[in-house]
């Protein structure tokens, strides 16, 4: 019983840390750090927290096989280098309500790419979920924002964002059997090592040029933030919490993600909940609902709460 409060207190306080992400974003973009300034920062200070934890962890653990070497290179590319890149442009563009609504269709991308990669059956309610939550999030996209003075290019965002969805919800697939065969150290270390590869290079000018003397004490925090809770304490909560939670379980806090999103995004003043969004909300929702009903347990399907910003 005590390990099942520890599991919901992680899953719980993961869901918090993506949710608050939307919203605090907003005070570092574009006013103290552009998008790939942050991805850098974020990126190296996983890559060698994981790379340093693996070493005291598995230190003769390695992947091996050209096989496993090439998944761990792909999912280092689309789950960390162009998840992070994607995620953080379109959250510099859109509103975080918006954001935080199109990242809840990640389990739509994963039942189409298991049935797609690992020939995984689609029923009838899986189809019609991913019709609906694909109406929602195209409704969603193409609409006309409240505030379309304060994000102009709010459509751009909206696509970068599902894009992101998109690379995360292949990466779950992949990085799933990696992470049964080796140690969870070893596969963060070298997919972060990946994604910083791809990262940084569009980056370091951003991260090197920021004015980081003029920063106050709250954004400083807010960087420490990206960094640290964002990332490194997300992926080892998440690890942890996946080998004991249920996959209705994980529906659940799929679905609180965006609701706490949005009531800390309406309580800081960064964004409003309209109807319009509302009933977006809705559709995306019910989608998921029906590609996740009497879903078979899974590695990849199980793993959709694993660290996506």
């Amino acid at each position: 019983m005590k390990n099942q409060y520890r599991v919901h207190a992680a899953l719980f306080l993961v869901t918090l840390i993506y949710a608050a992400t939307y919203s605090l974003a907003k005070d570092l973009m574009p006013v103290y750090m552009h998008p790939f300034g942050i991805v850098t920062l974020r990126v190296l200070g996983a890559s060698i927290f994981f790379a340093v934890a693996k070493q005291l962890a598995a230190p003769h653990d390695k992947i091996r096989g050209r096989a496993d070497n090439l998944r761990a290179l792909f999912c280092g590319v689309s789950g960390i280098g162009l998840n992070q890149l994607l995620f953080f442009s379109g959250l510099n563009y859109t509103s975080p309500i918006s954001a935080s609504l199109l990242q809840t269709i990640s389990p739509i991308v994963v039942v189409v790419a298991s049935a797609v990669l690992l020939r995984e059956k689609i029923t009838l309610f899986r189809l019609l979920g991913i019709l609906v939550g694909a109406g929602g999030a195209a409704a969603l996209i193409l609409s006309r924002p409240a505030q379309a003075t304060i994000y102009p290019h709010a459509t751009l965002g909206n696509i970068y964002i599902l894009l992101n969805a998109t690379f995360f919800g292949l990466y779950l697939v992949l990085v799933a059997p990696l992470m049964r065969k080796y140690h969870p150290f070893t596969v963060l270390g070298r997919i972060f090592l990946i994604g910083a590869l791809v990262a940084v290079p569009f980056g370091w000018r951003e991260a090197l040029t920021t004015d980081y003397a003029h920063f106050p004490p709250k954004i400083w925090a807010e960087v420490l933030y990206m960094v640290f809770f964002l990332t490194i304490l997300a992926y080892l909560l998440n690890n942890w919490a996946l080998k004991y939670a249920s996959p209705t379980l994980l529906g659940v806090y799929i679905y609180l993600q965006p609701v706490l999103a949005v009531l800390i995004a309406v309580a800081l003043g960064k964004d409003t909940l309209t109807w319009d969004k509302a009933g977006q909300a809705v559709l995306i929702f019910v989608g998921v609902w029906l590609v996740s009903k009497k879903p078979k347990r899974s590695p990849a399907r199980d793993g959709v709460l694993a660290a996506q910003d």
